[in-house]
Parts: C-alpha cells; sequence; structure tokens
C-alpha cells in the first residue's frame, strides 16, 4: 500500500478530508476531487493505483465515472453511496465495481478494503505485465514502455498494439484487426487500419519496422524468439 495513488472523487468536504487523511497515515498519496468532472480530468492526466469514488456528484455522477475508467483500465474501483439498494450494488458490479460501501461507514473499515483491493490488484500485475523484446505493456495502468520510455498511444492505438502483441508472426487481415479493435459494427473502412497502423509504427520507432505489411491481406508483427 506504500506509495500508492489513490484518486478520492467526494462531493463532502468533510467526509473527503477526513478519508484522505486516514489513506494518507498509511503513506499513500491521496488525490482528490470535488466533483465529476474534476475527477475525469484528473484521470486523464494521471495514472492511480486505485479510485474511490461517490456516486452521487455534480456535473458528472460517479456511474459516469466507472463508465468511462472502465473503458481504458482494470484499476480497481470502491464506491461510496447513500444507497443501499441491492439493484444499485448489482448494477455497480456491472459496471466492474470492485467494492461498494455505504454511508455511514467506518473509516478504518474502508482503510482495510482499500488494503485489501490494492493487494489483490498487486498479486494480478504480474499477470497483466506482457514483455516482447524491448516493449513493456502494463496492461492494468493501461501503459507502453519501449526501452523504458513511456509511449503516448491512443486507446486504439493500445488496442491495436495489444492485437499485433497476442497474435505474434500471424498474418491478420484487416478485417480481423478492425472486427478486434472496432468492433463488428463499426461502420468506418479499411483504410482506417492502415492509418493507425502507420501511426503506431511510427512511435515504436524502430521496432515500428516489425510491423510488417501482407501484401493483399493486411500485417504481421514479426518477433524473433
Amino acid at each position: 500500500m506504500v506509495g500508492s495513488r489513490i484518486l478520492l472523487v467526494e462531493d463532502e468536504k468533510n467526509l473527503r478530508k477526513l478519508v484522505a487523511t486516514y489513506l494518507k497515515k498509511e503513506m499513500v498519496s491521496v488525490i482528490e476531487a470535488a466533483d465529476g468532472k474534476e475527477a475525469l480530468v484528473l484521470w486523464e492526466e494521471e495514472q492511480y493505483d486505485l479510485i474511490i469514488v461517490d456516486i452521487m456528484l455534480p456535473e458528472y455522477d460517479g456511474w459516469t465515472i466507472c463508465k468511462r475508467i472502465r473503458e481504458k483500465s482494470n484499476v480497481p474501483i470502491l464506491i461510496l453511496t447513500a444507497r443501499s439498494e441491492e439493484h444499485d450494488k448489482l448494477f455497480g458490479f456491472d459496471l466492474g465495481v470492485d467494492d461498494y460501501m455505504t454511508k455511514p461507514f467506518s473509516v478504518k473499515e474502508l482503510v482495510a478494503r482499500v488494503k485489501a483491493l490494492l493487494k489483490r490488484s498487486n498479486r494480478q500485475l504480474s499477470t497483466e505485465t506482457l514483455i516482447v523484446q524491448g516493449l513493456k505493456v502494463d496492461k492494468k495502468g493501461h501503459q507502453v514502455f519501449l526501452q523504458g520510455e513511456r509511449l503516448m498511444l491512443t486507446p486504439k492505438e493500445y488496442d491495436l498494439l495489444l492485437i499485433f502483441l497476442h497474435n505474434q508472426n500471424q498474418a491478420l487481415s484487416r478485417e480481423v484487426i478492425l472486427d478486434g479493435v472496432w468492433g463488428y459494427d463499426y461502420y468506418g473502412d479499411l483504410r482506417t487500419v492502415d492509418t493507425h497502423v502507420k501511426r503506431l509504427r511510427h512511435k515504436l520507432k524502430e521496432m515500428g519496422e516489425q510491423i510488417k505489411t501482407v501484401r493483399g491481406l493486411g500485417y504481421r508483427f514479426e518477433v524473433t524468439k
């Protein structure tokens, strides 16, 4: 838990400060947001090890924040809410929420749950890290590093890279790539694939040369075992 970064989203100032104080005693970094809009801005700017978010928030509610985060990351999410109805909890779990606490709650219990979530997340990290030659993909943090340098990929470039890494040395048609990255109901044309492959090659620098064009078909990511 020590050294972890937590995004705490709560509009009740006194409660937010109380929770932050207890978490900081555990030697974690707590970044606070008072509304949904501020939370999403902070989420886009930094990487976090855990998100604590209230449901009833100004600007964007907690459900919206959860949806946005789950589009890009599997970071643990703990929901805080004054609503205890079963269907609300089930809805949250369907969105990918990891834990759920109903107000009023014990702050000490909250800290214990945070510790448990971070411990479980750290155990999963090894299975969520993909290393290929000098390329490292941190699936949990949704980050990519090349020779230790972080690459700034768009969500689609990230998904495209994963398609290649999970299908090394296999020729993939543009149709297969389009379905895998954009979904079968995407109405764009195959040139979208070519455009994104070109951008990904550029960002991968010399390693981008390993994405080979397969004439008349699509692309192959060549890796020497």
